[in-house]
Protein backbone atom coordinates (compact mmCIF):
# COMPACT_ATOMS: atom_id res chain seq x y z
CA UNK A 1 0.00 0.00 0.00
CA UNK A 2 2.68 2.30 1.02
CA UNK A 3 4.11 1.83 -2.59
CA UNK A 4 1.14 2.64 -4.54
CA UNK A 5 0.77 5.96 -2.53
CA UNK A 6 4.23 6.65 -3.19
CA UNK A 7 3.95 6.32 -6.73
CA UNK A 8 0.52 7.97 -7.12
CA UNK A 9 2.60 10.78 -5.90
CA UNK A 10 5.25 10.46 -8.00
CA UNK A 11 3.00 10.62 -11.10
CA UNK A 12 0.92 13.70 -9.93
CA UNK A 13 3.94 15.80 -8.67
CA UNK A 14 5.69 14.38 -12.58
CA UNK A 15 2.13 15.51 -14.44
CA UNK A 16 1.52 18.55 -12.22
CA UNK A 17 5.55 19.56 -13.28
CA UNK A 18 5.05 19.15 -16.86
CA UNK A 19 2.05 21.14 -16.89
CA UNK A 20 3.36 23.84 -15.31
CA UNK A 21 6.16 24.41 -18.09
CA UNK A 22 3.97 23.76 -20.78
CA UNK A 23 2.89 28.07 -21.19
CA UNK A 24 4.82 30.21 -23.37
CA UNK A 25 3.89 33.66 -22.07
CA UNK A 26 2.90 36.79 -23.31
CA UNK A 27 5.22 38.33 -25.62
CA UNK A 28 5.94 41.85 -24.66
CA UNK A 29 6.34 44.30 -28.05
CA UNK A 30 10.51 45.63 -28.56
CA UNK A 31 10.21 49.19 -28.84
CA UNK A 32 10.68 50.57 -32.24
CA UNK A 33 10.38 54.44 -32.63
CA UNK A 34 7.38 56.19 -35.21
CA UNK A 35 9.94 57.84 -36.45
CA UNK A 36 11.41 55.13 -38.60
CA UNK A 37 7.98 55.69 -40.77
CA UNK A 38 7.57 59.00 -41.01
CA UNK A 39 8.52 59.48 -44.58
CA UNK A 40 5.54 56.69 -45.41
CA UNK A 41 2.55 57.85 -46.54
CA UNK A 42 -0.92 56.82 -45.65
CA UNK A 43 -1.07 54.13 -48.45
CA UNK A 44 2.61 52.38 -47.81
CA UNK A 45 1.66 52.48 -43.99
CA UNK A 46 -1.53 50.55 -44.42
CA UNK A 47 0.46 47.95 -46.67
CA UNK A 48 3.25 47.93 -44.26
CA UNK A 49 1.16 46.86 -41.51
CA UNK A 50 -0.67 44.01 -43.58
CA UNK A 51 2.85 42.85 -44.45
CA UNK A 52 4.05 43.04 -40.54
CA UNK A 53 0.90 41.35 -39.11
CA UNK A 54 0.91 38.66 -42.27
CA UNK A 55 4.96 37.94 -40.63
CA UNK A 56 3.73 38.03 -37.46
CA UNK A 57 0.70 35.34 -37.42
CA UNK A 58 3.41 33.09 -39.57
CA UNK A 59 5.46 33.49 -36.39
CA UNK A 60 3.32 32.59 -34.07
CA UNK A 61 1.59 29.50 -35.70
CA UNK A 62 5.37 28.34 -35.68
CA UNK A 63 5.59 25.01 -33.41
CA UNK A 64 6.68 25.35 -30.03
CA UNK A 65 7.11 22.89 -28.09
CA UNK A 66 9.25 22.11 -24.64
CA UNK A 67 12.79 20.09 -25.00
CA UNK A 68 13.80 17.29 -22.61
CA UNK A 69 16.91 17.75 -21.70
CA UNK A 70 17.44 15.40 -19.77
CA UNK A 71 16.18 12.38 -18.00
CA UNK A 72 17.00 11.16 -14.66
CA UNK A 73 16.73 7.19 -12.68
CA UNK A 74 18.03 6.32 -9.75
CA UNK A 75 17.95 4.92 -5.98
CA UNK A 76 17.86 7.36 -3.09
CA UNK A 77 17.59 6.48 0.42
CA UNK A 78 15.59 8.79 3.42
CA UNK A 79 13.71 8.84 6.22
CA UNK A 80 11.58 6.32 4.43
CA UNK A 81 13.68 3.72 2.97
CA UNK A 82 15.47 3.68 -0.15
CA UNK A 83 13.00 4.10 -2.62
CA UNK A 84 13.53 4.34 -6.83
CA UNK A 85 13.90 8.33 -8.02
CA UNK A 86 12.85 9.60 -11.57
CA UNK A 87 13.78 12.91 -12.29
CA UNK A 88 12.76 15.15 -15.80
CA UNK A 89 14.78 18.35 -16.47
CA UNK A 90 12.61 20.60 -19.18
CA UNK A 91 13.38 23.65 -20.46
CA UNK A 92 12.24 25.95 -23.31
CA UNK A 93 13.35 25.08 -26.67
CA UNK A 94 15.71 27.35 -28.62
CA UNK A 95 13.18 27.71 -31.26
CA UNK A 96 10.40 28.95 -28.98
CA UNK A 97 12.89 31.70 -27.69
CA UNK A 98 13.86 32.87 -31.10
CA UNK A 99 10.23 32.61 -32.02
CA UNK A 100 9.39 34.60 -29.17
CA UNK A 101 12.17 37.47 -30.09
CA UNK A 102 10.73 37.66 -33.41
CA UNK A 103 7.28 37.83 -32.27
CA UNK A 104 8.89 41.12 -29.65
CA UNK A 105 10.08 42.65 -32.64
CA UNK A 106 7.39 42.38 -34.88
CA UNK A 107 4.72 43.47 -32.25
CA UNK A 108 6.96 46.76 -32.00
CA UNK A 109 6.82 47.46 -35.87
CA UNK A 110 3.02 47.01 -35.87
CA UNK A 111 3.33 49.47 -32.80
CA UNK A 112 5.19 51.88 -34.48
CA UNK A 113 3.44 51.66 -37.89
CA UNK A 114 -0.11 52.27 -36.03
CA UNK A 115 1.84 55.53 -33.98
CA UNK A 116 2.79 56.73 -37.62
CA UNK A 117 -0.43 56.78 -39.29
CA UNK A 118 -2.00 58.29 -36.12
CA UNK A 119 0.61 61.48 -36.35
CA UNK A 120 -0.72 61.15 -39.94
CA UNK A 121 -4.47 60.68 -39.40
CA UNK A 122 -4.52 57.82 -41.82
CA UNK A 123 -8.28 56.34 -41.74
CA UNK A 124 -6.88 52.53 -41.29
CA UNK A 125 -5.66 52.63 -38.06
CA UNK A 126 -9.69 54.35 -36.59
CA UNK A 127 -10.01 51.44 -33.81
CA UNK A 128 -6.89 49.56 -33.85
CA UNK A 129 -5.32 49.56 -29.97
CA UNK A 130 -1.26 49.35 -29.82
CA UNK A 131 0.37 47.61 -26.60
CA UNK A 132 -0.49 49.11 -23.43
CA UNK A 133 -4.11 50.63 -24.77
Amino acid sequence: MKTLTTATLLATAGILGLSGCASTGNVTPQYVPPSTYQNYDCQALSQEYTRVNRYADAARNEQSSLSASGVGVGISAGRWGISPNISFGLGKSNSTQARDAKLSRLYGESDAIVQSARIQRCSFVNGIKIYGE
